[in-house]
């Protein structure tokens, strides 16, 4: 169940961050509060993931995966650049993921 809350989480930060560059700069109300919301969400679900997971690995795996969905989304959305530098970017932040939990895993104890 930690899991699942985590990429519930993950969803709700990564449509805020989308929502914020569709905001305007918080001028257009509707992504704007779209915004609040997914914030508050994704860290109220992070934070019941946290009380079985350890919050090392588990905030790189939002992190990550946030930053890897808010690219595949502006490209998508926004019709933002890919470069080869960005994709490169992202493969190493997934990478350093995979080994920091290889490294200790996510469960407490």
């Amino acid at each position: 169940m930690p899991y699942v809350l985590l990429g519930l989480a993950i969803v709700c930060e990564v449509t805020a961050t989308l929502s914020l560059r569709a905001s305007e700069g918080l001028s257009k109300l509707g992504p704007s509060a779209i915004v609040v919301v997914g914030y508050l969400v994704s860290f109220f679900l992070m934070s019941k993931a946290l009380t079985s997971l350890n919050v090392g690995p588990v905030y790189a795996i939002w992190s990550a995966l946030g930053t890897v969905g808010a690219f595949v989304g502006g490209v998508l959305l926004f019709e933002e650049p890919v470069r080869p530098m960005a994709i490169a970017g992202a493969v190493i932040i997934v990478l350093g993921v995979v080994v920091m939990n290889l490294g200790g895993g996510v469960s407490q104890g």
